[in-house]
């Protein structure tokens, strides 16, 4: 049995991760959506790794950004992810989650 548990130990451990697709809505059709971006992407977290974005036509011009990230599910809150966002009050006006999948 110890030599069991000796082995086990040695098994490197599945790290549970998630890749999510935000949508982050701007104020009006004004805002500097490059600053905006640069604003989300300046989020640091351990365990946070930001992908690919693009814009996405909202209504009466306004587009919003649609970001991913893969984020570790020990370290990083998505929740407190979105309100790292939001603080971002001169750009974002709202945060939703466009997709959540477990990798």
């Amino acid at each position: 049995m110890a030599e069991y548990a000796a082995k086990k130990s040695k098994k490197p451990t599945l790290i549970a991760k998630s890749s999510i697709i935000m949508d982050v809505k701007p104020w009006d059709d004004e805002t500097d959506m490059k600053e905006m971006e640069k604003a989300v992407r300046a989020i640091e977290m351990d365990g946070l790794l930001w992908g690919a974005s693009k814009l996405v036509p909202l209504a009466y011009g306004i587009k919003k950004l649609q970001i991913s990230c893969v984020v570790e599910d020990e370290k990083v809150s998505v929740d407190l992810l979105q309100e790292k966002i939001q603080e971002n009050e001169d750009y974002v006006q709202s945060v939703d989650i466009a997709a959540f999948n477990k990798i």
